[in-house]
């Protein structure tokens, strides 16, 4: 027992004469407040940058509305016009301006209608698997 005892005291008075000093002590608080104020500038700056994507995203935003309010005016502008009215009632209530006289054509056939149809199958464009654009981008002349 008087060895456990021993021992004991001799962990005790390594701990208090070589742990223990003022120094140690005075490093071991200088090590966690300068980690503490490392930390706390990372989750700064991190908010900080969200912030401003959430700003930036915002003013995107803002700018996008006040280009659809615009143009909403300018629509709404055309539509007071006298040429849109002119337009409107040609198209749906068939009027005409005095001595114009009024055609009517034939409907299209099939092959008029699908001369110039966009959605025609056009050859497909060759794909290239990842290693092949690598490939590509590196040696140009490839």
């Amino acid at each position: 027992m008087s060895g456990v005892k021993t021992k004991l005291r001799q962990v005790r008075y390594k701990l208090k004469h070589d742990f223990l000093t003022i120094e140690n002590v005075v490093l071991a608080v200088a090590i966690v407040l300068c980690l503490t104020w490392t930390y706390q500038s990372i989750v700064a700056m991190s908010r900080n940058w969200e912030l401003s994507e959430r700003l930036t995203t915002e003013r995107k935003a803002l700018e996008l509305l006040k280009i659809e309010v615009e143009t909403a005016e300018l629509e709404n502008e055309y539509y007071k016009t006298e040429e849109y009215q002119e337009l409107v009632a040609r198209k749906y209530l068939d009027k005409k301006m005095p001595g114009e006289q009024m055609v009517v054509m034939p409907d299209n056939s099939e092959v008029a209608k699908n001369k110039y149809r966009q959605d025609r199958i056009e050859p497909k464009e060759k794909s290239y698997s990842n290693f092949e654009k690598w490939i590509m981008y590196l040696f140009p002349s490839y």
